[in-house]
């Protein structure tokens, strides 16, 4: 038993003492387990024309972090990526997405894939897009307010007000980029998948861009998956993967590659990773959630 010595000028021996407050009750049940993955990949496999573009991958995809995928162009990144949003064809192996096998109907509603080239219709202004994506998405005249709502969130998430009535053929690539980024936020999903979203775009909308898929990952705890092959992106996401010739090099935090590989950039672990490559070393303990 602990002993009690009353301060100076406190209460002496045999008077009332006021109880501390009660003991917490010891914890019951198991402790609280981090959610499972929005992708997981086991042996993932593509293959195209007869020649292997995908090699029997494994990685996961966390929830509410930025995963980036990097890699020379034509290492395959935009084919993982289909096969992640359920659009590839030919491939083998384990995919689970949000808890079901990639391409579910009912994965439909949950991700928004944003593709290379902008899926919009140039001859609409940018809102109009918006509202014939979003009448797709929630048909019939019993969701007109929630169509509505969802335009206009989806306007100010991607701070496209000042041009959401400008027809699309004349917005700029930058402009346009933002179009397609807010068709894809107009159902809130759960997860993001993102096709080199900032090709040929200046530092500052860059900038901007990387600002906005941090906040929605945050705020929203979406999972994000962005391709690349521009390296000084890489510092920019949560955790990476990194693919050569359909094969993955590394999967691991930016910090964890730079420490492994000795290196003071992305990109020189990157080279050293395809100069010396270390057997089942592909992804480090705490790279996977």
């Amino acid at each position: 038993m602990m002993n009690y010595e009353p301060p100076p000028g406190g209460r002496g021996e045999g008077q009332d003492v006021p109880a501390g407050p009660p003991d917490d009750p010891p914890p019951t049940g198991p402790p609280p387990t981090a959610p499972p993955p929005a992708v997981t990949a086991r042996a993932l496999t593509a293959v195209r024309g007869g020649r292997p573009v995908l090699r029997a991958l494994d990685f996961t995809v966390p929830r509410g972090r930025i995963t980036g995928l990097l890699g020379p162009s034509g290492c395959g990144k935009s084919t993982l990526m289909r096969a992640v949003a359920g659009t590839q064809a030919n491939v083998t192996g384990t995919l689970t997405v949000l808890g079901a096998p990639a391409g579910s109907p009912s994965l439909r509603e949950r991700i928004g894939y944003v593709t290379q080239a902008p899926s919009i219709y140039r001859d609409l202004t940018a809102r109009q897009n918006l509202e014939y994506f979003a009448a797709v998405l929630h048909p019939g005249r019993a969701h007109r307010a929630t169509r509505a709502e969802a335009v206009d969130r989806a306007v100010t998430d991607v701070d496209l007000a000042g041009h959401a009535h400008d027809l699309a053929g004349r917005l700029s690539g930058g402009q346009l980029s933002r179009v397609s980024l807010a068709v894809a936020l107009l159902g809130t999903p759960d997860l993001l998948i993102l096709d080199e979203p900032t090709v040929g775009l200046d530092p500052v909308l860059r900038r901007d861009l990387w600002d906005l898929f941090h906040r929605i990952a945050a705020t929203r705890g979406t999972a994000i998956l962005v391709s690349s092959h521009v390296m000084d992106e890489a510092e920019r996401c949560h955790r990476l993967l990194l693919l050569r010739e359909g094969a993955l090099l590394a999967e691991d935090t930016p910090a964890g590659l730079r420490a492994r590989t000795a290196t003071t950039t992305v990109e020189e672990a990157f080279l050293h990773l395809i100069d010396d490559p270390t057997p089942g070393s592909e992804t480090t303990p705490e790279a996977r959630p």
